[in-house]
């Protein structure tokens, strides 16, 4: 593993992800929540409805945004929102592109990271390298440009500031 101090990069934190992940989520909303609305009507938005309509709600609700986020991230490294503000999904161990169990595995984190009360997507503003239990379990991390002064990104050590000879291979 070599280190990227001079990389540019830094560490995305917490609240620059939640705006990314509400970008997302607004987009995401004004895609589907229409067409939910034409497939099932307004019983669609009722207080009562089902957590399942029916299948176009599986389709629409739950395999396309997976589909779509983990196709984002194979190609972009990053989805609109991270893409907004700058930011990219990385490879933990080597800084580069993840490899695409990488990104299932993160996908699949998120659920995980979210059932305990969020406490797994929080995780993200007290890890030293601002990871959340999802991208633990898939040995990534999420970087973006490094403002002049900002702290480096090293993913050698939990010290963000490290400065290491070695050029980041990406």
């Amino acid at each position: 593993m070599s280190a990227p101090a001079d990389h540019g990069l830094v560490y995305a934190g917490f609240w620059i992800r939640v705006l990314a992940s509400l970008v997302d989520t607004i987009l995401t909303a004004i895609i589907l929540l229409p067409l939910m609305r034409l497939i099932y009507g307004p019983a669609f938005f009722a207080v009562d409805a089902p957590l399942i309509m029916g299948p176009a709600h599986v389709l629409l609700g739950y395999v396309l945004p997976a589909v779509a986020i983990i196709a984002f991230w194979i190609y972009r490294e990053a989805t609109p929102g991270k893409m907004m503000v700058g930011a990219r999904v990385a490879d933990a161990r080597t800084g580069g592109h993840p490899t695409t169990g990488q990104f299932v595995i993160r996908y699949l984190g998120y659920f995980l990271s979210s059932f305990p009360l969020g406490l797994g997507l929080l995780w993200v503003a007290f890890d030293s390298r601002k990871q959340g239990w999802h991208d633990k379990l898939a040995h990534t991390v999420v970087v973006r440009p490094r403002p002049d002064g900002a702290a480096r990104f090293d993913h050698d050590t939990q010290d963000t500031q490290a400065k290491q000879p070695e050029r980041w291979q990406a």
